[in-house]
C-alpha cells in the first residue's frame, strides 16, 4: 500500500499550488490531506469520501482549497488558492478504508510522504 504525494514547492503569497495523491495497492473509502507546519502539531486541511461523493474542510482553508479526485485513477488532488505564509507546511496524503458518513470521523490508517509548501509573504 503507497500514497503517494506530489506538487509542493514555493509560491508567493496569493499564489495557488495543487496537490496530487496516488494510491496503490489498494483502494481506500477516505482520503485526505494533513499538514504540519514547523513547531506545530499535524492538522487536518480537507478530506474526500469516494463512496458518498462528501468533501470536508478545515476551518482555516474553507473557501480557498478545494479537494477532488479522479476515481478511476485512485488519485485525489488539493487546488490551493491565495496561499498565506500560514499554508506554509509539509502536507501529507492519508487514506482509511472505513466507510463514514461524517467525514469528521475520518482517521487515517495509511500515509504518504509528505510534500513541502512554502508560501512567502
Amino acid at each position: 500500500v503507497q500514497l503517494q504525494a506530489s506538487g509542493g514547492g514555493l509560491v508567493q503569497a496569493g499564489g495557488s499550488l495543487k496537490l496530487s495523491c496516488a494510491a496503490s495497492g489498494r483502494t481506500f473509502n477516505i482520503m485526505g490531506w494533513y499538514r504540519q507546519a514547523p513547531g506545530k502539531e499535524r492538522e487536518f486541511v480537507a478530506a474526500l469520501s469516494w463512496r458518498f461523493g462528501r468533501t470536508s474542510y478545515a476551518d482555516s482553508v474553507k473557501g480557498r482549497f478545494i479537494i477532488s479526485g479522479d476515481n478511476a485513477k485512485n488519485t485525489i488532488y488539493l487546488e490551493m488558492n491565495n496561499l498565506q505564509p500560514e499554508d506554509t507546511a509539509v502536507y501529507y496524503c492519508a487514506a482509511e478504508g472505513g466507510i463514514k458518513l461524517n467525514l469528521s470521523a475520518f482517521r487515517p490508517a495509511s500515509w504518504g510522504q509528505g510534500t513541502l509548501v512554502t508560501v512567502s509573504s
